[in-house]
């Protein structure tokens, strides 16, 4: 492929003006240097957990209903859908991304006024990569750049407190990190990023109740688009370079200047990211992780229980509990059940556990759920809204039928900024999500590939990858992790 390097001096940024340039600029001077060694780790652990989360989605209902319409509007193309197919960049962009998003498992990254689910760039980078011919370090490098990007502008935006969707965040990363791939020169990258932007003003009333199928895809289009509008840049189709200070540019949208240094090459921002154990919003997390802590250690049964109190900060009331995305007393469909804290309590007092099982619609639907979750209330706590986002808490009080009361206060949880999953835990995670679609030696292949995927090409992943099933052949035994 075309050399990805441009060398970008102190002067050559000082000369870039508009903020899309100096992000085309930063997103040119990236080198693999920039990566240190405990960052390439962490990028693979996050790698490997997004590859988990792809493979525990390719049965899901909408995965197979976006399978049939790729397949209906199929292009000719070499980019590897995860269960097998070939197809277009573009589209294989929207299908892996919408993959990875589907179970609610992928990581995130915590900002004050909002977050970002970094790996949503990884379905795009992967399409960029394979439809390049690029190496595994290639590839790497250009994911980073994007939870670079992502992760800086969401630190400085309080994006879904304004009212928006962090989808708008990642067309900014997905397209800088594909152009990044294509060898788009500063310019070139400063429009690719424009034309993905300034057309995807992405809403936060996608989260709000009733919620729907488009919660899980909207990052896929944003991807989808993004390497298209990469594409589009490199055959010199230009964008409007005043989208951040320019007039009604995204400045003026957010009502405050955005004021990140784009001349810091450091690409370590992996090392903010946290993970989930549990199929929930991040919120639910820590209220998951005591929940079941106080229903193993006391041996509680669901039937025993009359009455969950769950004190929370915040954001996590408003998006879960019942605040300000609306009521959260009648979930029907799987993008309600793992935005729900009252639904996730009850599933896993009811199932001991909360994964792909439980955000089932007929286990959404059952009764049990739905006459437990009617117990269980949740309430914003002050304390804990003043330790988000460094520290995600929550209380949980249990009342049983025979008047006995449990309580747990939780700080963090394992997969937080203060307690990281590791590559072992995370190893354990990836066999939980995919053992029913690919078999034991296909995922000991996966992870070593991704273990030693700066000295492979991308062809040696997306290979193992289009080995996936694509309906559930193999026995599920795995408990999930504990």
């Amino acid at each position: 492929m075309a050399s990805m390097t441009e060398l970008i001096t102190p002067k050559r940024q000082a000369e870039t003006h508009s903020a899309v340039e100096r992000i085309g600029a930063f997103a040119v001077a990236a080198r693999p240097e920039h990566l240190t060694t405990d960052s390439r780790q962490l990028f693979k652990r996050n790698i490997l957990d997004s590859i988990g989360c792809a493979i525990a989605a390719v049965a899901g209902p909408s995965l197979r209903t976006l399978r049939d319409q790729i397949e209906e509007y199929r292009a000719p193309g070499r980019c590897t859908l995860i269960g097998g197919g070939k197809t277009s960049p573009d589209q294989a962009a929207l299908f892996n991304s919408s993959l990875v998003r589907y179970v609610d498992l992928l990581d995130s990254y915590m900002a004050q006024g909002g977050l970002c689910h970094p790996s949503d760039n990884f379905g795009t980078i992967l399409a960029a990569a394979e439809y390049l011919g690029a190496s595994g370090e290639e590839f790497m490098l250009a994911l980073a750049v994007a939870y670079e990007i992502q992760c800086r502008f969401t630190a400085r935006v309080p994006v879904m407190a304004k009212g928006f969707n962090h989808a708008l965040q990642l067309a900014i990363s997905a397209a800088a990190g594909a152009g990044k791939l294509f060898a788009l020169s500063v310019d070139e990258l400063a429009n690719a990023i424009a034309i993905a932007t300034v057309d995807n003003i992405s809403l936060a009333c996608v989260h709000a109740e009733p919620v729907s199928q488009w919660k899980g895809f909207s990052s896929g289009i944003t991807g989808m688009r993004a390497v298209y509008a990469a594409s589009l840049a490199k055959r010199g189709f230009t964008g409007p370079k005043g989208l951040f200070e320019g007039p009604y540019g995204l400045e003026q949208m957010f009502a405050q200047s955005i004021p990140v240094d784009w001349e810091d090459p450091s690409l370590d921002i992996v090392k903010q990211t946290i993970m989930k154990k549990y199929c929930s919003l991040i919120h639910g997390q820590p209220v998951l992780e005591a929940v079941l802590d106080l229903k193993r250690s006391n041996n509680l049964t669901a039937d025993e229980i009359e009455h969950v109190r769950c004190d929370v900060f915040k954001p996590a009331f408003d998006f879960a509990g019942g605040g300000s995305f609306g009521p959260k007393d009648h979930p029907e469909i799987k993008e309600q059940g793992d935005y729900n804290l009252k639904y996730l309590v009850a599933a896993a007092l009811l199932d001991d556990q909360v994964g792909p099982a439980q955000l089932e619609e007929l286990r959404i639907q059952a009764p049990d759920a739905q006459a437990l979750l009617a117990r269980v209330e949740v309430h914003p706590d002050e304390r804990f809204s003043a330790r988000y986002p460094r520290e995600l808490s929550a209380a949980i009080t249990i009342r049983t039928k025979n008047e006995c009361v449990f309580v747990k206060e939780q700080h963090g949880y394992e997969g937080g900024l203060n307690n990281p999953m590791s590559w072992d835990r995370t190893v354990e995670k990836f066999h939980w999500l995919s053992e029913a679609f690919a078999d034991e030696g296909l995922r000991n292949r996966l992870i070593q590939v991704v273990q030693q995927l700066d000295a492979r090409p991308i062809s040696d992943l997306m290979d193992l990858l289009a080995q996936v099933r694509c309906t559930a052949a193999f026995p599920r035994t795995h408990p999930g992790i504990q």
